[in-house]
Protein backbone atom coordinates (compact mmCIF):
# COMPACT_ATOMS: atom_id res chain seq x y z
CA UNK A 1 0.00 0.00 0.00
CA UNK A 2 1.11 3.64 -0.97
CA UNK A 3 -0.43 5.70 1.51
CA UNK A 4 -0.02 9.66 1.04
CA UNK A 5 1.07 11.71 3.47
CA UNK A 6 -0.48 14.92 3.00
CA UNK A 7 -0.54 16.55 6.63
CA UNK A 8 2.63 17.49 8.07
CA UNK A 9 3.34 18.71 11.53
CA UNK A 10 1.25 21.96 11.31
CA UNK A 11 -0.82 23.76 13.69
CA UNK A 12 -3.66 21.51 12.29
CA UNK A 13 -2.64 18.49 13.74
CA UNK A 14 -4.50 19.49 16.54
CA UNK A 15 -7.66 19.68 15.59
CA UNK A 16 -7.09 16.74 13.30
CA UNK A 17 -6.45 14.74 16.54
CA UNK A 18 -9.14 15.82 17.48
CA UNK A 19 -11.49 15.21 14.88
CA UNK A 20 -9.96 11.86 14.92
CA UNK A 21 -11.01 11.13 18.25
CA UNK A 22 -13.99 12.13 17.80
CA UNK A 23 -14.96 10.62 14.68
CA UNK A 24 -13.79 6.72 16.37
CA UNK A 25 -16.40 7.96 19.57
CA UNK A 26 -18.93 8.34 17.55
CA UNK A 27 -18.25 4.94 15.88
CA UNK A 28 -17.95 3.01 19.09
CA UNK A 29 -21.48 4.16 20.19
CA UNK A 30 -23.16 3.11 17.04
CA UNK A 31 -21.35 -0.12 16.84
CA UNK A 32 -21.98 -0.43 20.87
CA UNK A 33 -25.39 0.58 20.17
CA UNK A 34 -26.32 -1.02 17.15
CA UNK A 35 -27.59 1.76 15.72
CA UNK A 36 -29.06 1.67 12.12
CA UNK A 37 -28.99 -2.26 13.07
CA UNK A 38 -30.98 -5.40 12.64
CA UNK A 39 -35.04 -3.14 12.42
CA UNK A 40 -33.18 -1.25 9.11
CA UNK A 41 -31.06 -4.19 7.30
CA UNK A 42 -32.24 -7.44 8.90
CA UNK A 43 -29.99 -9.85 10.81
CA UNK A 44 -25.93 -9.81 10.70
CA UNK A 45 -24.03 -11.68 8.24
CA UNK A 46 -23.46 -14.23 11.58
CA UNK A 47 -27.47 -14.19 12.03
CA UNK A 48 -27.48 -12.02 15.09
CA UNK A 49 -31.20 -10.44 14.92
CA UNK A 50 -31.76 -9.00 18.07
CA UNK A 51 -32.12 -5.19 18.09
CA UNK A 52 -29.54 -4.18 20.69
CA UNK A 53 -26.36 -6.40 20.22
CA UNK A 54 -25.66 -8.31 23.73
CA UNK A 55 -22.87 -6.48 26.15
CA UNK A 56 -20.90 -9.27 25.78
CA UNK A 57 -20.52 -8.32 22.18
CA UNK A 58 -21.40 -5.13 21.61
CA UNK A 59 -18.86 -3.40 24.14
CA UNK A 60 -15.38 -5.28 23.04
CA UNK A 61 -16.17 -4.65 19.55
CA UNK A 62 -17.10 -1.06 20.08
CA UNK A 63 -13.52 -0.34 22.16
CA UNK A 64 -11.70 -2.20 19.02
CA UNK A 65 -13.37 -0.83 16.41
CA UNK A 66 -13.30 2.92 18.30
CA UNK A 67 -9.48 2.61 18.55
CA UNK A 68 -8.90 1.35 15.25
CA UNK A 69 -10.87 4.01 14.12
CA UNK A 70 -8.72 6.59 16.12
CA UNK A 71 -5.69 5.40 14.61
CA UNK A 72 -7.28 5.25 10.99
CA UNK A 73 -4.96 7.54 8.74
CA UNK A 74 -1.97 5.05 9.09
CA UNK A 75 -3.70 1.70 8.98
CA UNK A 76 -6.58 2.37 6.53
CA UNK A 77 -6.52 -1.41 5.76
CA UNK A 78 -6.45 -2.94 9.15
CA UNK A 79 -9.38 -0.63 9.82
CA UNK A 80 -11.44 -1.90 7.24
CA UNK A 81 -10.30 -5.46 7.88
CA UNK A 82 -11.70 -5.05 11.80
CA UNK A 83 -14.56 -3.22 10.46
CA UNK A 84 -15.94 -5.64 8.58
CA UNK A 85 -15.38 -8.53 10.87
CA UNK A 86 -17.39 -6.34 13.51
CA UNK A 87 -20.29 -6.25 11.03
CA UNK A 88 -20.36 -9.60 10.57
CA UNK A 89 -21.14 -10.01 14.26
CA UNK A 90 -22.93 -6.73 14.61
CA UNK A 91 -24.37 -3.67 12.86
CA UNK A 92 -21.18 -1.72 12.03
CA UNK A 93 -22.23 0.04 9.17
CA UNK A 94 -21.19 3.60 9.94
CA UNK A 95 -17.34 2.05 11.15
CA UNK A 96 -17.20 0.22 7.18
CA UNK A 97 -18.24 3.96 5.86
CA UNK A 98 -15.25 5.50 7.70
CA UNK A 99 -13.12 2.47 7.17
CA UNK A 100 -13.64 2.74 3.54
CA UNK A 101 -13.57 6.61 3.14
CA UNK A 102 -10.23 6.69 4.75
CA UNK A 103 -8.94 3.86 2.84
CA UNK A 104 -10.23 5.67 -0.33
CA UNK A 105 -8.75 9.06 0.70
CA UNK A 106 -5.04 7.67 2.06
CA UNK A 107 -4.46 5.09 -0.51
CA UNK A 108 -3.37 5.91 -3.94
CA UNK A 109 -3.14 1.90 -5.19
CA UNK A 110 -6.02 1.89 -7.14
CA UNK A 111 -6.50 -2.12 -7.13
CA UNK A 112 -6.52 -2.05 -3.18
CA UNK A 113 -9.42 0.40 -3.22
CA UNK A 114 -11.75 -1.24 -5.55
CA UNK A 115 -11.11 -4.67 -3.83
CA UNK A 116 -11.76 -3.45 -0.85
CA UNK A 117 -15.21 -1.60 -1.95
CA UNK A 118 -15.90 -4.79 -4.17
CA UNK A 119 -15.45 -6.65 -0.92
CA UNK A 120 -17.15 -4.91 1.65
CA UNK A 121 -20.36 -4.25 -0.84
CA UNK A 122 -20.98 -8.35 -0.76
CA UNK A 123 -20.22 -8.60 3.09
CA UNK A 124 -22.97 -5.71 4.02
CA UNK A 125 -24.98 -6.83 1.02
CA UNK A 126 -25.27 -10.21 1.96
CA UNK A 127 -27.53 -10.07 5.09
CA UNK A 128 -29.17 -6.92 3.60
CA UNK A 129 -30.43 -9.20 0.09
CA UNK A 130 -31.70 -12.03 2.53
CA UNK A 131 -33.84 -9.59 4.65
CA UNK A 132 -34.88 -7.08 2.07
CA UNK A 133 -33.97 -8.34 -1.62
CA UNK A 134 -32.35 -6.69 -4.35
CA UNK A 135 -34.43 -3.73 -3.75
CA UNK A 136 -33.12 -2.78 -0.43
CA UNK A 137 -29.69 -4.37 -0.53
CA UNK A 138 -28.16 -2.61 -3.74
CA UNK A 139 -29.11 1.14 -2.58
CA UNK A 140 -28.00 0.55 1.16
CA UNK A 141 -24.59 -1.02 -0.18
CA UNK A 142 -24.16 1.38 -2.72
CA UNK A 143 -25.00 4.29 0.29
CA UNK A 144 -22.76 2.46 2.64
CA UNK A 145 -19.73 1.47 0.52
CA UNK A 146 -19.23 2.84 -2.98
CA UNK A 147 -20.60 6.36 -1.30
CA UNK A 148 -17.96 6.90 1.13
CA UNK A 149 -15.03 5.08 -1.18
CA UNK A 150 -15.85 8.02 -3.81
CA UNK A 151 -15.71 10.94 -1.82
CA UNK A 152 -12.52 9.54 -0.24
CA UNK A 153 -10.97 9.52 -4.03
CA UNK A 154 -12.24 12.68 -4.58
CA UNK A 155 -10.57 14.31 -1.41
CA UNK A 156 -7.49 12.42 -1.38
CA UNK A 157 -6.93 13.35 -5.09
CA UNK A 158 -7.96 17.04 -4.22
CA UNK A 159 -5.80 16.85 -1.23
CA UNK A 160 -2.86 15.53 -3.60
CA UNK A 161 -3.32 18.09 -6.14
CA UNK A 162 -2.89 20.88 -3.70
CA UNK A 163 0.03 19.11 -2.03
CA UNK A 164 1.96 19.30 -5.51
CA UNK A 165 0.50 22.94 -6.11
CA UNK A 166 2.33 23.41 -3.02
CA UNK A 167 5.65 21.75 -3.37
CA UNK A 168 5.84 23.27 -7.19
CA UNK A 169 5.26 26.94 -5.16
CA UNK A 170 8.35 26.32 -2.97
CA UNK A 171 10.75 24.55 -5.84
CA UNK A 172 9.52 27.82 -7.64
CA UNK A 173 9.86 30.13 -4.76
CA UNK A 174 13.62 28.46 -3.89
CA UNK A 175 14.82 28.50 -7.71
CA UNK A 176 14.23 32.22 -7.23
CA UNK A 177 16.38 32.74 -4.30
CA UNK A 178 19.27 31.01 -5.96
CA UNK A 179 18.85 32.89 -9.11
CA UNK A 180 19.16 35.66 -6.54
CA UNK A 181 22.01 34.72 -4.88
CA UNK A 182 24.01 33.55 -7.78
CA UNK A 183 23.42 37.44 -9.16
CA UNK A 184 24.36 38.60 -6.14
CA UNK A 185 27.28 36.56 -6.28
CA UNK A 186 28.36 37.55 -9.74
CA UNK A 187 27.82 40.70 -8.94
CA UNK A 188 29.86 41.03 -5.80
CA UNK A 189 32.63 39.19 -8.02
CA UNK A 190 31.90 42.11 -10.55
CA UNK A 191 32.78 44.43 -8.01
CA UNK A 192 36.13 42.26 -6.88
CA UNK A 193 37.40 42.65 -9.62
CA UNK A 194 37.11 46.07 -10.36
CA UNK A 195 38.21 46.98 -6.79
CA UNK A 196 41.35 44.58 -7.72
CA UNK A 197 41.73 46.78 -10.93
CA UNK A 198 41.50 49.93 -9.62
CA UNK A 199 43.48 49.70 -6.25
CA UNK A 200 46.48 47.61 -8.11
CA UNK A 201 46.42 50.64 -10.76
CA UNK A 202 46.18 53.46 -8.26
CA UNK A 203 48.70 52.10 -5.88
CA UNK A 204 50.99 51.65 -8.41
CA UNK A 205 50.88 55.10 -9.53
CA UNK A 206 51.27 56.24 -6.28
CA UNK A 207 54.12 54.54 -5.04
CA UNK A 208 55.85 55.54 -8.66
CA UNK A 209 54.95 59.30 -7.81
CA UNK A 210 56.67 58.32 -4.43
CA UNK A 211 59.76 56.84 -6.22
CA UNK A 212 60.00 60.41 -8.53
CA UNK A 213 59.56 62.71 -5.41
CA UNK A 214 62.44 61.03 -3.13
CA UNK A 215 64.86 62.22 -5.94
CA UNK A 216 62.88 65.59 -6.67
CA UNK A 217 63.68 69.00 -5.61
CA UNK A 218 62.34 72.43 -5.73
CA UNK A 219 58.64 72.97 -7.74
CA UNK A 220 59.26 69.80 -9.15
CA UNK A 221 58.64 68.10 -6.05
CA UNK A 222 55.59 70.26 -5.68
CA UNK A 223 54.10 69.10 -8.48
CA UNK A 224 54.70 65.31 -8.09
CA UNK A 225 53.14 65.71 -5.06
CA UNK A 226 49.95 67.30 -5.80
CA UNK A 227 49.83 64.51 -8.19
CA UNK A 228 50.10 62.06 -5.60
CA UNK A 229 47.35 63.24 -3.79
CA UNK A 230 45.29 63.79 -6.35
CA UNK A 231 45.20 59.67 -7.35
CA UNK A 232 44.93 59.12 -3.86
CA UNK A 233 41.78 61.00 -3.42
CA UNK A 234 40.53 59.12 -7.15
CA UNK A 235 41.33 56.28 -5.58
CA UNK A 236 39.11 57.01 -2.46
CA UNK A 237 36.41 57.88 -4.56
CA UNK A 238 36.09 54.99 -6.83
CA UNK A 239 36.62 52.19 -3.66
CA UNK A 240 33.33 55.06 -1.77
CA UNK A 241 31.49 54.27 -4.63
CA UNK A 242 32.20 50.25 -4.96
CA UNK A 243 31.64 50.16 -1.05
CA UNK A 244 28.65 51.71 -1.38
CA UNK A 245 27.10 49.02 -4.53
CA UNK A 246 28.14 46.22 -1.05
CA UNK A 247 26.61 47.92 1.70
CA UNK A 248 23.25 49.27 -0.32
CA UNK A 249 20.78 47.07 -1.39
CA UNK A 250 18.34 48.92 -3.63
CA UNK A 251 18.78 49.15 -7.01
CA UNK A 252 19.66 52.74 -7.18
CA UNK A 253 21.65 53.80 -10.30
CA UNK A 254 25.61 54.27 -10.16
CA UNK A 255 28.29 56.37 -11.62
CA UNK A 256 28.14 55.25 -15.30
CA UNK A 257 31.25 52.64 -16.03
CA UNK A 258 34.10 53.91 -17.65
CA UNK A 259 34.39 52.97 -21.07
CA UNK A 260 36.81 53.35 -24.35
CA UNK A 261 35.75 57.28 -24.19
CA UNK A 262 37.58 57.69 -20.92
CA UNK A 263 40.71 56.08 -22.32
CA UNK A 264 42.54 59.42 -22.73
CA UNK A 265 42.03 60.29 -18.69
CA UNK A 266 44.27 56.71 -18.58
CA UNK A 267 46.97 57.18 -20.81
CA UNK A 268 47.57 60.56 -19.12
CA UNK A 269 47.44 59.20 -16.04
CA UNK A 270 50.61 56.87 -17.33
CA UNK A 271 52.50 59.70 -18.65
CA UNK A 272 52.58 61.81 -15.95
CA UNK A 273 54.45 58.97 -14.38
CA UNK A 274 56.93 59.09 -16.83
CA UNK A 275 55.72 55.53 -18.67
CA UNK A 276 55.16 56.83 -22.25
CA UNK A 277 52.55 55.44 -23.81
CA UNK A 278 50.67 55.82 -27.34
CA UNK A 279 47.15 55.03 -27.92
CA UNK A 280 46.12 53.95 -32.23
CA UNK A 281 42.37 53.75 -32.50
CA UNK A 282 40.59 52.13 -35.97
CA UNK A 283 37.15 52.16 -35.49
CA UNK A 284 35.64 50.63 -38.80
CA UNK A 285 32.43 49.79 -37.34
CA UNK A 286 31.43 53.17 -37.30
CA UNK A 287 29.50 52.91 -33.78
CA UNK A 288 30.12 52.57 -30.20
CA UNK A 289 30.43 49.22 -28.91
CA UNK A 290 28.13 47.63 -26.21
CA UNK A 291 28.73 49.48 -22.78
CA UNK A 292 29.34 45.68 -21.37
CA UNK A 293 32.30 45.24 -24.01
CA UNK A 294 33.37 48.83 -23.36
CA UNK A 295 33.80 48.65 -19.56
CA UNK A 296 35.96 45.09 -20.24
CA UNK A 297 37.80 46.55 -22.37
CA UNK A 298 38.62 49.70 -20.22
CA UNK A 299 39.67 47.39 -17.70
CA UNK A 300 41.79 45.51 -19.61
CA UNK A 301 43.62 48.26 -20.64
CA UNK A 302 44.12 49.53 -17.08
CA UNK A 303 45.43 45.93 -15.74
CA UNK A 304 47.71 45.63 -18.54
CA UNK A 305 49.40 49.53 -18.05
CA UNK A 306 49.37 48.58 -14.59
CA UNK A 307 51.58 45.58 -15.34
CA UNK A 308 53.89 47.31 -17.12
CA UNK A 309 54.15 50.06 -14.16
CA UNK A 310 54.82 47.13 -11.65
CA UNK A 311 57.29 45.52 -13.97
CA UNK A 312 58.67 46.98 -16.49
CA UNK A 313 58.95 51.03 -15.74
CA UNK A 314 59.29 53.58 -17.91
CA UNK A 315 58.82 51.02 -21.51
CA UNK A 316 57.83 52.72 -24.16
CA UNK A 317 53.51 51.24 -24.25
CA UNK A 318 51.43 50.86 -26.97
CA UNK A 319 47.64 50.49 -26.82
CA UNK A 320 46.24 49.62 -30.11
CA UNK A 321 42.35 49.47 -30.42
CA UNK A 322 40.68 48.03 -33.76
CA UNK A 323 36.89 47.76 -33.98
CA UNK A 324 35.18 45.84 -36.50
CA UNK A 325 31.31 45.33 -37.00
CA UNK A 326 31.62 41.73 -35.35
CA UNK A 327 34.65 42.13 -33.51
CA UNK A 328 36.46 44.72 -31.08
CA UNK A 329 40.65 43.57 -31.04
CA UNK A 330 42.59 44.98 -28.04
CA UNK A 331 46.47 44.76 -27.70
CA UNK A 332 48.75 46.21 -25.11
CA UNK A 333 52.34 45.55 -26.13
CA UNK A 334 55.84 47.34 -24.16
CA UNK A 335 59.61 47.08 -24.61
CA UNK A 336 62.03 46.51 -22.31
CA UNK A 337 61.64 48.51 -19.02
CA UNK A 338 63.83 49.33 -16.19
CA UNK A 339 64.44 46.77 -13.44
CA UNK A 340 62.29 47.45 -10.06
CA UNK A 341 62.61 46.04 -7.07
CA UNK A 342 60.14 43.02 -5.80
CA UNK A 343 58.97 44.75 -2.92
CA UNK A 344 58.57 47.95 -4.67
CA UNK A 345 55.07 47.46 -5.90
CA UNK A 346 52.14 45.53 -4.83
CA UNK A 347 51.89 42.27 -6.59
CA UNK A 348 49.26 40.07 -5.90
CA UNK A 349 49.70 37.40 -8.82
CA UNK A 350 46.26 37.83 -10.12
CA UNK A 351 46.96 40.69 -13.03
CA UNK A 352 46.89 37.79 -16.21
CA UNK A 353 44.24 35.83 -14.20
CA UNK A 354 42.03 38.59 -14.08
CA UNK A 355 42.48 40.28 -17.70
CA UNK A 356 41.77 36.60 -18.60
CA UNK A 357 38.64 36.18 -17.01
CA UNK A 358 37.48 39.31 -17.87
CA UNK A 359 37.72 38.24 -21.53
CA UNK A 360 36.53 34.99 -21.31
CA UNK A 361 33.09 36.19 -19.35
CA UNK A 362 32.00 38.06 -22.45
CA UNK A 363 32.75 34.86 -25.01
CA UNK A 364 35.89 36.84 -26.10
CA UNK A 365 39.59 35.05 -26.34
CA UNK A 366 42.81 36.03 -24.55
CA UNK A 367 46.48 35.42 -25.18
CA UNK A 368 49.43 36.89 -23.87
CA UNK A 369 53.69 36.42 -24.00
CA UNK A 370 57.22 37.71 -24.39
CA UNK A 371 57.78 39.64 -27.51
CA UNK A 372 60.92 39.26 -29.33
CA UNK A 373 62.61 42.67 -28.61
CA UNK A 374 62.60 40.92 -24.86
CA UNK A 375 59.11 42.83 -24.26
CA UNK A 376 55.81 41.69 -23.03
CA UNK A 377 52.45 41.52 -24.84
CA UNK A 378 48.50 41.20 -23.83
CA UNK A 379 45.96 40.78 -26.60
CA UNK A 380 42.06 40.66 -26.31
CA UNK A 381 39.55 39.83 -29.37
CA UNK A 382 36.03 40.56 -28.12
CA UNK A 383 33.40 39.81 -29.97
CA UNK A 384 30.10 42.51 -30.60
CA UNK A 385 26.61 41.05 -30.88
CA UNK A 386 24.38 43.48 -31.67
CA UNK A 387 20.91 43.70 -29.99
CA UNK A 388 18.97 41.77 -32.67
CA UNK A 389 21.43 39.01 -32.18
CA UNK A 390 21.29 38.72 -28.98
Amino acid sequence: MNARDLHPTTPRSGRRHLTDTAVALVVAVFTATGEFGTDFFGPTLAGLGDRFPPLQLGVPLAVGVGLLTRWRRSLPVIVLAGSLLANALVPAHLAVAVALYTLAERTTAWPEITAGTLASTVLVGIPIWRFAGADGAIPVSMAVCVAPALLGMYVGTRHELMERIRERAERIEREQQQRVARARSDERAQIARDMHDLVTHRVSLMVLQATALEVAKGEEAVTIGKQIGATGREALAELRSLVAVLRNDDDAPLTPQPGLADLDVLIEESRRIGIPVTLHLANHAGERSPLLVEHTAYRFIQEALTNVHKHAPGARTRVCIQQTPQLLRLSVSNGRGRQVADASLPVGGHGLLGLAERVRLIGGEFTAGPTSDGGFEVIAEVPIFRREER
